[in-house]
């Protein structure tokens, strides 16, 4: 007897079924100068002494202050700077946002000291070179939250010194519901997540197809708008994935319906979740890397409501939203933990299709897709049976 997904169970209950990306983190790096030694280049390529590099930062520095300043100018607000650590930005651009509306547009900008990646110089008495090191200090940063047309909500954070790896954040449900409302889509999205849509197998075609060139040249032109430097240095922007969630959302027709299983399955959940079946749903072996890090970093803990299972830099999450929805979520802080099989170039400019760990670039994301829609399938898989332990065997 084949397997009966939950889904398949209590499919009267259930509105809809939709998978999704949801916080998207992407960082931009500037190739040339994002390390030491190409910052070092850089500078001698153009005559300009190493021990002179802060007198090279700051006018990029004071270029990025007057961006920021213009452009809170240009929008009638005012730049709030941040002096407690323990300020919650997003409550913040909450509170504004019910004041202003959600029309696109600029919605604040709020500046911060933070921590960031510089370099320092260091003159190499034993081998009489003088280059650039890698250092840490803080400087000031700005976050501009706004509300794009196509991506809704995002912010973009930057440094004001060199090499100003910049961090934009964005909300795949967003996206899908600014797509929906032009394909004339009926929906209700509450924070981030569907609790209905008229078509969800439509919705469904259109969330599984986000274009990523065209998510490159909205990246671009947030940099272009929030950034501008980077023309100065005459260079562009690479982007990579830094963080990102897939959530795959089971949607009840009444919170009761959720309620009566939602229980079980996490109790149940909680104890029967081994670290081979965690491996399992991220389509990995568990070996011998993983086995000296069950300890601290594979391991099952409850949050509340929620059940996080965590493979390295991997994790996945099963909670309920609003008493509504069953979500299951695969979160990855680093895309080189999966592996599959893709081009790869040599130095020697020789090309090869293999098994290698994905890139991080942005253009891995349709593949990651596939993998995160199959990891959550298949902790979907180990749920249907905790709800019906004869589930797949022969009766």
């Amino acid at each position: 007897m084949g397997l009966t997904l939950l889904t398949q169970l209590h499919a009267k209950e259930i509105a809809g079924v939709l998978g999704c990306w949801d916080r998207v983190l992407i960082f931009g790096t500037l190739p040339k100068i994002c390390y030491a030694a190409g910052m070092t280049s850089y500078l001698y390529e153009r005559k300009i002494r190493i021990f002179d590099y802060s007198k090279f930062a700051e006018p990029f520095r004071n270029e990025l202050r007057a961006n920021a300043e213009q452009l809170a100018a240009d929008n009638g607000i005012e730049i709030e700077f941040l002096r407690k650590r323990n300020v919650r930005k997003e409550d913040r651009v909450k509170e504004i946002l019910v004041q202003r509306g959600d029309h696109p547009g600029l919605v604040c900008i709020l500046s911060a000291m933070e921590p960031c990646s510089t370099y320092k110089p260091w003159h190499n008495k034993g081998a009489g070179k003088t280059y650039l090191l890698p250092d840490e200090g803080k400087c000031l940063h700005y976050y501009f939250y706004f509300l794009d047309e196509e991506l809704g909500l995002c912010y973009v954070r930057v440094p004001t010194w060199l090499p100003c790896r910049l961090q934009i954040y964005f909300n795949g449900h967003n996206w899908l519901a600014s797509v929906l409302r032009k394909r004339k889509i009926d929906f209700t999205l509450l924070d981030n997540a569907f609790v209905n849509i008229t078509d969800w197998t439509r919705a469904q075609q259109i969330a599984n197809g986000l274009d990523i060139p065209r998510l490159h040249r909205r990246l671009d032109e947030f940099a272009r708008r929030f950034c501008p430097i980077h023309r100065s240095l005459g260079v562009a922007y690479h982007w990579s994935v830094d963080q990102c969630e897939y959530a795959t959302d089971i949607v009840f027709k009444r919170q009761a319906d959720l309620a009566v299983i939602y229980g079980n399955l996490t109790r149940t959940a909680i104890h029967s979740v081994q670290p081979d079946n965690i491996a399992t749903f991220l389509g990995r072996k568990l070996n011998g890397h993983y086995e000296g890090e069950m300890g601290n970093r594979f391991n099952t803990r409850i949050q509340g409501t929620r059940i996080k299972h965590t493979m390295g830099p991997v994790s996945i999450k099963l909670y309920d939203k609003f008493g509504l929805i069953l979500r299951i979520e695969t979160t990855v802080n680093d895309l080189t933990f999966f592996k599959h099989y893709r081009e790869v170039e040599h130095r020697d400019g020789s090309k090869e299709t293999k098994w290698a760990s994905m890139q991080k670039t942005i253009y891995s994301l349709p593949a990651l897709r596939d993998m995160l829609e199959a990891a959550n399938r298949r902790y979907l898989e180990f749920l249907s049976t905790i709800e019906d332990p004869h589930n797949g065997r022969d009766k």
